[in-house]
């Protein structure tokens, strides 16, 4: 999708964080998913990408790396989907939702290559809830409170889309910067 300025678009997202400090796995986490777009997903446009960068930013309590559901041991063991809890980039749930990406071990949807592969695929093609980002963010259309029902129904819905059109001015930003550079 053309060059990105990372210094911009890490100095735009900065005040998003807690304490407008981003630290070094906050940095990693979104440069891994940048690098995967432009490797997996490169016709992806920079409003969907924006999206998975919000969804990402609020599903992982603004970490950008994959976890687990947060909760004690006792906790996380009385959910009715235990050893299946929220996990990765999106918090997947359900031994049957992992099974739609090949999960067969919950604590492989924390690595990395999982973890991305779940945020992107199921995002792209509908394999959350059934509404993928084509149904909602179209060239120049972005109706980022409707496509949180991607992930979980309107929870949270009017949040995640300040988050994701505050990602799609700094993606904005960053690309005009690398052509002026």
């Amino acid at each position: 999708m053309g060059s990105l300025n990372q210094k911009v678009f890490f100095d735009e997202v900065r005040p998003m964080f807690a304490g407008g400090i981003l630290h070094p796995w906050q940095v990693d986490g979104m440069t891994r998913i940048l690098n995967y777009r432009d490797e997996n997903y490169s016709v992806l446009s920079d409003a969907s990408l924006a999206y998975i960068l919000a969804t990402v930013f609020h599903e992982t309590a603004q970490k950008m790396q994959p976890i687990a559901e947060a909760g004690s041991d006792a906790y996380l063991r009385s959910k009715p989907y235990w050893p299946w809890i929220g996990r990765g980039l999106v918090q997947l749930t359900w031994q049957t939702n992992f099974a739609k990406f090949g999960v067969k071990n919950p604590i492989d949807a924390q690595s990395w290559p999982v973890a991305l592969d779940i945020c992107f695929r199921g995002m792209t093609h509908g394999m959350f809830t059934g509404r993928k980002l084509s149904d909602f963010l179209r060239a120049g259309d972005f109706d980022y409170f409707n496509a949180r029902t991607i992930i979980n129904g309107h929870d949270r819905a009017a949040l995640v889309a300040g988050y994701a059109s505050h990602f799609r001015d700094a993606l904005t930003h960053a690309r005009a910067a690398s052509l002026v550079s």
